[in-house]
C-alpha cells in the first residue's frame, strides 16, 4: 500500500501546514478513502495494529459551501477540544466536548457520532471529518435529536459565555425564525397552487366551450 511523501511528512511533523495544501481532486479523494480502508482491512486481518496517516487537504476547497471564516471558526473550536493535539478527536475528547456544550451523550451515543461521519474508520473525527458534521447540519442530514445535529447547534454560539439556558433562548430564537421563513415559502407555495389550478380551470372550461361550439358547426 502506497503513501504520498507529503503524507508521510504531514505524519512526522503531526499537523497539515495549511500554506502548503494542494486541491484534492474528487478521484484523488476517493482513491485515498479506499487505499485506506483496504489498508485497515489488511492490517486487521493480519493482526497489525494500523498506523495513523495524514493526508494533505484543502478544506477551503473541498468544503466550498463555507467562508473561510466558517471554517477557521470551525478549526479553533476542534482545537479546543483536541486537548492531545493529535489532529483528532477521540471518544473521550468528545465526551468531554459534549459535556461543556451541556448535551451529555451516553457511550454508544458517543460511538454512533464518530461513526456516522468516521469515513477511514479508524475510531476518531479528524478536522476534515469534523466538518462533515456541520455540511450535513446545513443540508439537513441529521436527525434533529442526534448527537452531531446538537454539536454542530451548540457549537454556533459560546456556550461557557452564554450558559446553557442563553443557549437554548438562542436556539428558541432561531427556530422560531426558521418558522416565520418557513411560513412565508409556504404561502408562496400555495399562492402558486391556488394560481395552477384557477389556469387549469380555466384551461378546461374553454375546452368545453369548444366542445359546445363544434355541435353547433
Amino acid at each position: 500500500m502506497s503513501i504520498s511523501s507529503n503524507a508521510s511528512s504531514a505524519s512526522r511533523n503531526g499537523s497539515v501546514d495549511d500554506s502548503t495544501t494542494t486541491t484534492t481532486t474528487d478521484s484523488s479523494e476517493l482513491t485515498h478513502i479506499l487505499n485506506r480502508r483496504q489498508e485497515i482491512i489488511d492490517s486487521q486481518e493480519a493482526g497489525i495494529e494500523v498506523p495513523r496517516t495524514f493526508k494533505v487537504v484543502n478544506v477551503y476547497t473541498e468544503f466550498h459551501e463555507f467562508s473561510r471564516k466558517q471554517i477557521k471558526d470551525y478549526q479553533k473550536t476542534f482545537n479546543t477540544y483536541d486537548t492531545a493535539r493529535d489532529g483528532f478527536l477521540d471518544l473521550n475528547e468528545l465526551k468531554y466536548m459534549m459535556e461543556k456544550l451541556g448535551a451529555p451523550q451516553t457511550h454508544l451515543g458517543l460511538k454512533k457520532m464518530i461513526a456516522e461521519v468516521d469515513e477511514d474508520h479508524d475510531g476518531k473525527i479528524s478536522f476534515r471529518e469534523f466538518l462533515l458534521i456541520y455540511r450535513k447540519a446545513q443540508a439537513g442530514e441529521l436527525d434533529s435529536e442526534s448527537g452531531l445535529n446538537q454539536l454542530a447547534r451548540l457549537t454556533e454560539i459560546d456556550v461557557e459565555q452564554v450558559g446553557v439556558s442563553g443557549a437554548k433562548n438562542f436556539f428558541e430564537a432561531k427556530i422560531e425564525q426558521q418558522l416565520r421563513t418557513n411560513k412565508f415559502h409556504d404561502e408562496i407555495r400555495q399562492e402558486q397552487e391556488d394560481r395552477r389550478r384557477e389556469e387549469e380551470e380555466r384551461a378546461q372550461r374553454r375546452q368545453q366551450f369548444q366542445q359546445r361550439a363544434a355541435i353547433f358547426q
